[in-house]
């Protein structure tokens, strides 16, 4: 009977140096759901964020209702935009999903350019 309490006793956990391993385990975890989850996240964003502040003037953008419209004014808080020929809405600036295309700076001239090129 004496046999059976020590074999009992070894197999409930008689070894003290696994208690790591649990706490490895969790700090694992975390790491990867910190590199999975929560970076990924933080950098769209700081991208969507990074797009709703260069929003300006001539911008064709999609809403995140799905709404196509021309950028025709912006302010600090919202966009005006123009929707159809005439017609005009204001949206928040985070209601803005994407640019479809880009404004086009204005060009400078061709003298300009060449006269740039030759010094």
């Amino acid at each position: 009977m004496g046999r059976s309490v020590t074999v009992h006793y070894l197999a409930a956990g008689g070894g003290g140096g696994g208690s790591i391993t649990p706490i490895l385990m969790i700090v694992l975890l975390f790491g990867v759901m910190y590199f999975m989850m929560i970076r990924p996240q933080q950098k769209r964003r700081r991208e969507a964020a990074d797009m709703q502040s260069a929003l300006g003037p001539g911008d064709e953008v999609v809403t995140i209702g799905g709404l196509y419209g021309t950028v025709t004014g912006v302010d600090d808080e919202t966009v005006l935009l123009e929707v159809a020929p005439g017609v005009q809405t204001r949206y928040a600036r985070p209601a803005i999903a994407r640019v479809v295309t880009r404004a086009e700076l204005p060009a400078t001239s061709e003298t300009e350019d060449a006269d740039t090129v030759k010094e």
